[in-house]
């Protein structure tokens, strides 16, 4: 009977589990705040205040019906301004957002409301909203994130999620899991899934139903992330020994 490399937890010395542990909590810590963000960044884009596919849909494709600083003020951005603010933008941007009202009307109501984050200096990722030029920018009908643009996200992506998913995937090779392909299958389902998720945010700006494959995509890896934490931090300090390990503690390969 052959072995696997990997020695199970409760082989390990106890630094090396305090630091399998540390990782796995500020990893949790990190990925619970990614939702976070997926919720800020996407959530209201539709108008609806639960995330839908609508509002992946909006994200990647654009909303036709609609310019990007109107479905801004009609999602995450609808707190910012009051009922009268957003109808003088909104009226504004019906009519074609005509330049000779901007100085007059518009303006006034973003330096008050918007400038302080819109504008490069405080953040170089949003629109600028200091000059006519910027306003014009997102005053136009909305087609989604750029080309450019998801191919910059694109890279920090699959870069960044794919160091995160080989350290979890690494520590849960120490665990101790039968049948051994349920093992296999937990580990490689991340990886898997960050190339339908990023190829969905393309194939969406195609077809709208693609925006599924991101909710799929992100469900799947994040079931894969639960029980690769969950068991980990289980057999590490709470579970007892395995009956099926060998006597120097390595995981056998077997089915």
């Amino acid at each position: 009977m052959s072995s696997q490399n990997a020695v199970h937890f409760k082989f390990l010395p106890m630094s090396t589990r305090v630091l399998f542990s540390s990782v796995l909590l500020v990893f949790g810590l990190a990925y619970c705040m990614a939702m976070v963000q997926v919720w800020v960044t996407h959530v209201g884009l539709d108008g609806k205040s639960y995330l839908t596919a609508q509002d992946l849909m909006i994200s990647y494709n654009g909303n036709k019906d609609a310019t990007k600083m109107a479905t801004a003020l009609k999602g995450p951005m609808a707190a910012m301004l009051d009922d009268a603010g957003k109808m003088t933008l909104f009226t504004w941007l019906h009519k074609g957002a005509p330049k000779d009202e901007f100085d007059k009307t518009i303006n006034p109501i973003l330096q008050e409301h918007c400038v302080a984050c819109h504008n490069k200096a405080a953040n170089p990722n949003l629109p600028d909203y200091t000059s006519w030029e910027g306003v014009q920018k997102v005053a136009v009908a909305d087609t989604g994130m750029t080309v450019p643009t998801l191919v910059r996200v694109s890279h920090i992506h699959l870069f960044s999620i794919t160091f995160i998913f080989f350290i979890v995937g690494f520590i849960f090779s120490h665990a101790y899991i039968r049948p051994l392909w349920f093992k296999c299958v937990v580990i490689s389902v991340p990886f898997l899934s960050l190339i339908t998720d990023v190829a969905s945010w393309y194939l969406t700006k195609m077809w709208e139903g693609f925006a599924w494959m991101v909710i799929i995509s992100g469900a799947f890896m994040g079931t894969a992330f639960t029980i690769m934490w969950l068991t980990s931090m289980y057999q590490m300090w709470l579970g007892k020994v395995p009956t099926g390990l060998g006597e120097d503690g390595k995981i056998p390969c077997i089915k």
